[in-house]
This record gives structure tokens, C-alpha cells and sequence, in this order.
């Protein structure tokens, strides 16, 4: 990992230590308390590294495999419907695609019955997909929450 990189991590883990209001902690104590969320992507996909990127500047420590998306999707029980071009884990749940950190964290807070989240495609505008390259544009999409018998419901609208 370059300084750079060094750098920007340590920024965002205090990012994240300073959303979630934890006064005094170092970016060591939070990085070692910070939920982890393992990622499979495809090792050349922009949007997905800054997906990434806003997971980590939202507190979340992230482990990445730049391989094994369609396998990781099968084996968390995501049905291909709702597929996207990243699968990831996060303490249990599964997470399909450009999902929100916040709609993360209220997963992690409510524990609902569930495989976990997902928002199919790759809406532009959600996190990962609003680069400058899409001039400010924001498309409306929907985070699923996924039932193991294939079900899903609208979790949070994003408008």
C-alpha cells in the first residue's frame, strides 16, 4: 500500500469514527472495531473501487478479492435478478451492488430476518456510480432487502 493510500485510509477511518461519535478513539481503536466488509469485483471496474472508497470513508474496513463475483453472489444466496457488477459481506448479510453505507449501517442495526441488501444494476448516482463523469446526474433506485425464498421489498427509496 502506497503513503497515499496509507493517507487516505487513516483519513476515513477518523471520517468514520467522527460520524458514528466516537470522540477520542485513534484511527487504530476504530479500524479495529469497524464492521468488515469482504468484496468480490472484477479487477478493472472503476465503479466499483469507488464503491469501496465510500465504504471506507463511511468507517467500514474492507477486504477486496478481485475475483469471484458471480460465485460469491451464488454462494451468499442472491438470486441473479438482483446482480450487479460487486457482491459483498458484510457480519452475515450479503450486499449486491451500489448500496448506500447508510442503509448499511441501518441493516447492522436492526438485524432483520434476511440474506442481506441489494440495488440491481448500476443506478447512477448511487454510491460508486457518481463520479464526474456523470455531471451531477441521479437517477432514482430502490435498496432491496432480500428474503432466502427469493422475495425481495423496498428497503429505502433514494429520489
Amino acid at each position: 500500500m502506497t503513503a497515499r493510500k496509507r493517507r487516505v485510509r487513516r483519513h476515513a477511518l477518523l471520517l468514520g469514527a467522527l460520524a458514528l461519535g466516537v470522540p477520542g478513539w485513534t484511527a487504530a481503536q476504530f479500524a479495529a472495531s469497524a464492521p468488515l466488509v469482504e468484496v468480490w469485483k472484477n479487477p478493472t471496474c472503476g465503479c466499483c473501487k469507488d464503491w469501496i472508497a465510500h465504504m471506507q470513508a463511511s468507517g467500514f474496513r474492507v477486504e477486496v478479492h478481485e475475483t469471484g463475483n458471480a460465485e460469491a453472489r451464488t454462494r451468499l444466496g442472491i438470486a441473479e435478478r438482483y446482480g450487479s457488477c460487486h457482491t459483498a459481506r458484510v457480519d452475515g448479510y450479503a450486499i449486491e451492488g451500489h448500496v448506500p453505507a447508510g442503509d448499511v449501517r441501518r441493516l447492522l442495526k436492526e438485524r432483520p430476518r434476511a440474506v442481506g441488501l441489494a440495488v440491481p444494476g448500476m443506478p447512477i448516482g448511487s454510491p460508486g456510480m457518481d463520479g464526474p463523469e456523470y455531471r451531477g446526474r441521479n437517477d432514482p433506485f430502490d435498496v432491496l432487502l432480500l428474503q432466502a425464498n427469493g422475495a425481495a421489498s423496498v428497503y429505502q427509496r433514494h429520489r
